[in-house]
């Protein structure tokens, strides 16, 4: 079992930038790759960015290409999810999960067993 705990969100203005932590307990964290997913108002939730589970291959929506930077560090069994430039249609609450499957990369929540409560991301324009 892997428990993770999600912290950094809040309140911040166009163009700013925000740093998201996934805390990790339980299982060893360094076998898992975690994904990123966020879910805005009215809208299904979709995927953001992965990131393996040695932090060699990271993959990323296209819409935060160039902005996000997803990256981890075991020793201290966490990953973070680096935001710069944001734009308020980047508002949602942002979770980050845990996958055991070699198809991590694609997305695909099901292929995600282990998941966070979410943490708010809100960008004003």
């Amino acid at each position: 079992q892997v428990q993770l705990v999600e912290s950094g969100g809040g309140l911040v203005q166009a163009g700013g930038s925000l740093r998201l932590s996934c805390a990790a307990s339980g299982r060893t964290f360094s076998h898992y790759a975690v994904g990123w997913f966020r879910q805005a108002p009215g809208k299904e939730r979709e995927f953001v960015a992965a990131i393996s589970w040695s932090g060699s291959s990271t993959y990323y929506v296209d819409s935060v290409k160039g902005r996000f930077t997803v990256s981890r560090d075991n020793a201290k069994n966490a990953v973070y999810l680096q935001m710069n430039t944001l734009k308020a249609e980047d508002t949602a609450v942002y979770s980050c999960a845990g996958s055991g499957s070699a198809y991590y990369y694609t997305g695909r929540e099901n292929d995600y067993g282990y998941w966070g409560q979410g943490t708010q991301v809100t960008v004003s324009s």
